[in-house]
């Protein structure tokens, strides 16, 4: 029988009444029981609740874990000991606290819900985490993607429980919307329409109203219709989530708040379903949702559960072969703020929670819409401008069993140089370069790839800025590039070099490279310039990028001959996957049996880029998988599929990840190697450091390599 078919028999009588309440699992007919992923799961006991801020939100909150099975509030904190007096004597909390570091200090305080202007929550958060707490933190979880990020590597590194609080998520209503959408009952979804948004008349100081509080609604409930667009698209499509592959806004910005007071937002996904969505804090709307598949459509008129205390809620089923709705009728048997700390005890031992509640990539991709979103509309805080001071989150608690980074040392270079570098190429927020840039070095990295060409400028700035802002100068290694393809000429060296140092805040570079090589300039005019740049003190030691075995040879005997100093360091790909074509024109690898050879025998340090073969190692590769064009063009290829065979059995038989395996085979060569990475992500570096603890046999490299 089909999903459509046991829908009609099911509602023959009219009413679908579906109870879902923790204890039972009610259906009509031939709806069939849904089953929870927390089968198995038991309830944590006992959970003992402390509060950070003690606004309106958090009353509410106070109120659901008073009517929950698991909680019990213990402990409330303030900036002001009045406030957090008044709250805990309205809730009866017995440890009442001036100060956010006391909550975090009370040993007897199990989890911790933030509910602080959204501009603290991050900060908070991750001093929550590095205190050992269990963390439910309203949403947004960051102001944007590079603070949420942050989070989550906190909560993984402490080993805690993260939730972001959209409360509707836990909600069983939102299990039912998600099973009918699964079950076809509207056929293939096409469109959803969301909103969240209402009118509040308050002062420029109210958070909403403020930028320093990062006010407007796309993060008070924008994230709202986001999600649940995300969750609706995934649930079409067999996932627990997607994110847009387009993301189009228009809105309004107020002219004294300058943050948004009403907006809308397109996304695009894939499987041609699109999502219209819109907030605003200073106008009213519907604030339900509607799916409209090519069978028929959705409504929930209360999809974010807020109307009242009544635990009964309603969708309704509109499908065109019949002429009345259906309605579909869930009784949680308790508020949404109940069930939603309930559900941080459910799943505590996980640390995260199970579709649809948030789950932590759920999260990252939400954030990251509503920064699309924001950015469409030309919504940027002060606090993310690369004028104002760089934002500083509290660094995560030093973690044991976390690789602790090595060292390694160039010649002419009177700095240890991390063996893993840093690519300064893909941060083009302030917030996000500098929470990667900070994670690098919280794990001990100290050196960073900069080039004149990235970002047109905006990297090399960032950077400047962040190093000048942390005061770091003295403890980290520079690598600088320039002279890149059309402007390969030996005045442009110097020329760009000045520019890179006043971009970058500093006097001299330690590491300068030609990014490229022309072979229409004679390799003497070159070593000329690059040996001006030295002897300037621009720069310590000076390589190239990009240049064939026999322009390099060439380079070093001019030097030699003309008393000058000649090419210090390497930087070409190499990785363990063949390039099999070049990602950009003029690239060059050192991989091939001559150039391993050269360096054998120099022992020229390598700085190779794309060494981990721009994720052909993470899972992303399979042959019969062709979606990704670039990967596909320069790294298929027969042989490198068998070289991943090797690494994903070595892998399991150490007991890492392949990307490991294929990360150490750069660093364990017979000449020195310092590998470019390239993460975008938090999650990216944490999982490239683990290289760095596995030690591979020559016989072992040989081997992953084809060699034998």
């Amino acid at each position: 029988m089909s999903a459509n078919s046991g829908f009609s028999d099911s509602v023959a009588q009219g009413r679908v009444c579906v109870l879902l309440q923790p204890e039972q699992c009610v259906f009509h007919r031939h709806w069939t029981c849904l089953e929870s992923d927390q089968k198995g799961v038991e309830l944590a006991e006992h959970v003992r609740w402390g509060i950070i801020g003690a606004g309106a939100i958090a009353q509410t909150f106070a109120a659901g874990v008073a009517a929950s099975k698991t909680g019990e509030l213990i402990a409330v904190g303030s900036r002001e000991q009045g406030s957090a007096d008044a709250f805990g004597a309205r809730f009866d909390i017995p440890r009442r606290y001036g100060r956010y570091e006391h909550i975090l200090a009370d040993q007897d305080v199990d989890a911790v819900y933030i509910s602080t202007p959204h501009t603290f929550h991050a900060e908070w958060a991750i001093r929550a985490a590095n205190a050992g707490k269990h963390l439910l933190v309203e949403k947004p979880l960051g102001i944007n993607h590079a603070e949420a990020m942050a989070v989550v590597e906190a909560a993984r590194q402490n080993d805690v429980f993260l939730m972001e609080g959209f409360m509707y998520r836990c909600h069983p209503q939102t299990a039912r919307l998600v099973g009918l959408v699964k079950g076809g009952v509207i056929g293939k979804v096409r469109v959803i329409e969301a909103s969240f948004a209402f009118r509040a008349d308050v002062k420029p100081e109210h958070r909403l109203a403020n930028q320093e509080l990062a006010g407007g609604g796309i993060l008070d409930v924008g994230g709202y219709p986001i999600s649940v667009a995300r969750l609706i698209a995934g649930a079409a499509l067999g996932r627990d989530f997607v994110d847009p592959i387009e993301v189009h806004g228009a809105g309004h910005l107020g002219e004294t708040s300058r943050v948004d007071e009403w907006a809308v937002a397109t996304l695009k996904f894939s499987g041609d379903i699109v999502a219209q969505v819109m907030t605003g804090t200073r106008i009213p709307a519907a604030n339900d949702v509607r799916i409209f598949g090519d069978e028929g459509w959705i409504v929930v008129p209360a999809p974010w559960t807020l109307r009242g205390s009544n635990p009964v809620s309603s969708i309704f089923v509109h499908r065109s072969d019949e002429s009345e709705p259906r309605e579909v009728v869930v009784d949680a048997g308790a508020g949404p703020w109940a069930i939603e700390a309930d559900t941080v005890a459910l799943f505590m031992e996980a640390r995260q929670a199970a579709s649809p509640a948030m789950s932590w990539d759920d999260t990252l991709g939400n954030v990251q819409t509503q920064d699309r979103w924001r950015e469409a509309i030309g919504l940027l805080y002060d606090s993310e401008r690369p004028e104002s001071p760089v934002k500083r989150l509290p660094a995560r608690k030093s973690n044991s069993s976390s690789q602790t980074m090595i060292f390694g040392s160039i010649d002419g270079v009177p700095k240890s140089i991390s063996r893993l570098v840093l690519g300064v190429d893909n941060q083009k927020t302030m917030p996000h370069a500098a929470v990667m840039f900070d994670d690098f070095m919280e794990r001990g990295g100290n050196t960073f790839d900069t080039a004149f060409i990235y970002g047109s400028g905006q990297c090399e700035r960032l950077f400047g800025r962040w190093v000048e802002d942390r005061a770091v100068r003295d403890q980290i290694v520079i690598i600088g590039k320039g002279a890149h393809t059309p402007n390969c000429t030996p005045e442009a060296i110097g020329t760009q070099l000045s520019q890179s140092l006043e971009r970058l805040r500093t006097n001299f570079v330690d590491i300068y490279m030609m990014h490229r090589d022309n072979p229409d300039v004679p390799v003497g005019e070159f070593i000329a310039a690059m040996n001006e740049q030295k002897q300037s003190g621009k720069t310590r030691i000076f390589g190239v990028s990009n240049w064939t075995i026999e322009r390099v040879n060439a380079a070093d005997e001019y030097a030699r001959q003309h008393g000058l100093d000649g090419i210090s360091v390497i930087s070409n790909n190499f990785s363990l996957a063949r390039m099999v074509a070049p990602p950009w024109a003029g690239c060059i690898s050192s991989a091939d049996t001559p150039w391993r050879e050269w360096l054998t025998r120099t022992q020229t340090p390598l700085l190779p880029w794309s060494s981990q073969a721009r994720g052909f190692f993470t899972g992303r590769a399979i042959p019969s998988d062709l979606s990704d064009a670039e990967l596909v063009r320069c790294w298929y290829s027969e042989d490198n599929f068998q070289r991943l065979e090797r690494v994903q059995q070595l892998a399991k038989e150490r007991g890492v990840q392949p990307i490991a395996i294929a990360l150490a085979w750069v660093l364990d060569q017979p000449f020195p190697t310092f590998p470019l990475i390239g993460p975008r992500t938090l999650s990216e570096t944490r999982t490239s450091l683990p290289a760095l603890g596995v030690a591979l046999t020559r016989d072992e490299v040989a081997w992953l390599n084809l060699d034998s």
